[in-house]
């Protein structure tokens, strides 16, 4: 075999090698990665929602969390002030967890199309928001303006 051959081979299998670290490194990342959905976004059927994990995120509604005496689990339901998801939770809520809070839920889709969070994350002080949520909403609103706008309707709402 001649020189040429050899730095050529040799060439060739490390933009091998290189290219098969990458794919390894990409294919591990993507199943790493969670997603984030608003309660739009999933009620539009936009979205495959398979048996992997995402992040969900939304104010909790107003007199919707159910509580079992003595149990830690707990049903709720989130909101971007279009649409709604349900969630359930095993565990101990964060302290500063409430009703027209602002929250992340991280988890996954059951049969019954329940969202069954493993992680729930609530904002850390009266200022703060989590900006997946922050941006979710300020959709919501825009949505919902050009639903009255088409209608004819007088928008009456805030802004976030």
């Amino acid at each position: 075999m001649t020189p040429r051959r050899k730095r050529m081979l040799m060439v060739l299998g490390a933009v091998a090698g290189c290219s098969l670290a990458v794919a390894l490194g990409l294919k591990a990342f993507q199943d790493n990665i969670l997603f984030y959905y608003s309660p739009s976004q999933i009620a539009s059927g936009d979205i495959v929602l398979d048996d992997r994990r995402i992040r969900v995120g939304g104010l909790v509604v107003d007199g919707s969390v159910q509580r079992e005496v003595g149990e830690l689990g707990v049903v709720f339901q989130v909101t971007d002030e279009l649409e709604y998801v349900t969630i359930a939770y095993d565990g101990i809520l964060p302290n500063l967890f409430r009703e027209g809070q602002g929250i992340i839920a991280h988890g996954r889709f059951d049969e019954q199309g329940v969202f069954v969070a493993d992680q729930i994350l609530a904002k850390h002080d009266e200022n703060y928001m989590a900006p997946e949520v922050k941006e979710s909403l300020r959709e919501a609103e825009w949505q919902r303006r050009q639903r009255e706008r088409e209608q004819g309707g007088e928008y009456q709402g805030g802004d976030y």
